[in-house]
């Protein structure tokens, strides 16, 4: 487990990487530890979040219970009215990109991701990755990936197992926004699931008057349970409002290369 912040120059450029979705103007929040000795790190100098009594990325907000979830089950069949997005071969589905298609798994390159040819609005959503064995890479790119809903509203993938990030970071977190019910990581190099039933917005000129809601299992443990999505998650910021009520499916890059394999989409 991570037992000291992170070198000054990662913090460096993790922050760089960042600017573009902070003030510019503004200080540079500052990396630091929970005040109860716990080892977990986050930031304190970040905006308030509305409906709750933390900050964004808050390392004093209660971390998830760590659960075993148990060994990682083979793959299965998709369901027969899936649309199957990945097979471990085919990948028509998705835009150009630059990933590669590596032992029948969807592996990721560089920093940005895929995004599906077909938008969604509500819909079940089943995917299985994997987050390197070893990784020589900074901090903040350990097993990180994501899931983006209508490609705005991430679910993080991150290897919460080892690293030690804050509550509404680590991995199966709406990002910056809900932490998982729980942690149900499993150790990098074995294979993890997401079983995701989401509810689009519902818009009425152009208002929404029904917000996002996601029910989703990490590893078989329910991690939210018809939770609220309050916007367009953000990195260092509160979330954007968001006014679509469908969208594509889109996977993040984030410079580590995590596999994915078994994607398949119910329209709901």
């Amino acid at each position: 487990m991570q037992t000291s912040l992170p070198s000054l120059p990662s913090i460096a450029l993790f922050l760089v990487a960042s600017t573009a979705l902070i003030n510019a103007n503004a200080a540079e929040p500052k990396l630091v530890y929970a005040k109860d000795g716990s080892g977990v790190y986050g930031y304190k100098d970040t905006p308030k979040l509305p409906w709750c009594e933390f900050v964004v990325h808050d390392p004093d907000r209660p971390a998830p219970k760590r659960v075993n979830p148990g060994p990682a089950l083979p793959p299965a069949p998709a369901p027969s009215d899936a649309i199957v997005l990945f097979d471990g071969a085919d990948v028509s589905p998705w835009r150009s990109n630059s990933w590669r298609v590596v032992e029948g798994c969807f592996e990721a390159v560089g920093d940005a991701g895929p995004r599906t040819k077909e938008s969604f609005g509500s819909f079940q959503l089943h995917l299985e990755w994997l987050p390197p064995a070893k990784f020589e890479g900074p901090w903040y790119n350990r097993g990180n990936n994501g899931v983006l809903i209508h490609g705005v509203y991430e679910i993080q993938i991150f290897d919460s197992w080892t690293e030690k990030w804050c509550a509404d970071g680590q991995c199966a977190a709406v990002y910056g926004q809900t932490p998982p019910l729980v942690n149900a990581c499993r150790p990098p190099g074995e294979w993890q699931s997401f079983d995701i039933t989401f509810a689009a917005p519902v818009l009425e000129d152009g208002q929404v008057v029904k917000p996002a809601r996601i029910t989703m299992f990490h590893n078989g443990l329910l991690v939210h349970l018809n939770q609220e999505i309050y916007g367009a998650t953000r990195h260092l910021a509160l979330p954007r409002p968001v006014k679509v009520s469908e969208g594509p499916i889109a996977l993040a890059g984030h410079g580590c290369p995590v596999r994915f394999r078994n994607i398949w989409i119910r329209r709901l």
